[in-house]
Order: structure tokens, then sequence, then C-alpha cells
């Protein structure tokens, strides 16, 4: 497994909402897309808390789980597809903002 400090933390998160909600809808069994989405979250978190600390690591965690708790009630105005992406866009940068920039090490 790839050192906690050295894993970019910004795709990981595009990739856990992204892949979990196209897991679940391709294969039409959500909590599939649920392991997803928790597999790639808990490997960021190790990250966060290892590149910044708990506090980091617990916001962040936070963002990343809310943006997929609003990307149900955003999905109902906006589509699913948008939703999905608009909330990994956000999670993403944060993530990036927080943990991967090279100006945060």
């Amino acid at each position: 497994m790839k050192d906690a400090h050295e894993v970019s933390t910004a795709p990981l998160v595009a990739v856990g909402l992204v892949g979990g909600f196209l897991t679940a809808r391709e294969t039409g069994i959500r909590p599939l897309g649920g392991v997803v989405l928790a597999a790639a979250g808990a490997y960021a978190a190790r990250s966060w808390y290892a590149k910044k600390g708990w506090p980091a690591a617990a916001g962040l965690s936070l963002t990343y789980l809310g943006g997929f708790g609003a990307s149900h009630p955003l999905a109902k105005k906006i589509g699913a597809w948008p939703a999905v992406l608009a909330v990994s866009a956000v999670s993403a940068a944060a993530s990036y903002v927080v943990s991967d920039s090279a100006d945060t090490k």
C-alpha cells in the first residue's frame, strides 16, 4: 500500500463519488456502490489524517459524506450526473486545497 503522505486524495475522492454512483447505477446494487464510496473515503481519510491530523481528516470526511448526501436532493433539481459531478468537484477541490496542494505539505 502506498505511503499515506504520497497519496493524492483529490482524484481518489472524485473516483469514490463518481465510481460509487456508477457502480450502483450499472449493477443495480446500491450497497455495492456504497462499498466503492466507503473504500475510497477510508483510503483518503487515512492520508488526510497522516498529512494534516484529525481535524482536517474529520472536516474532509464530512465534506465527502456531505457531498454524497447532498447529491440526492440536488439530483432532483439538476439531474443525477450533474449532481454527482458537482459534489465530486467540490469534494475533490477541498481535498486538494487542504491536503494535496504543494504549499500545504
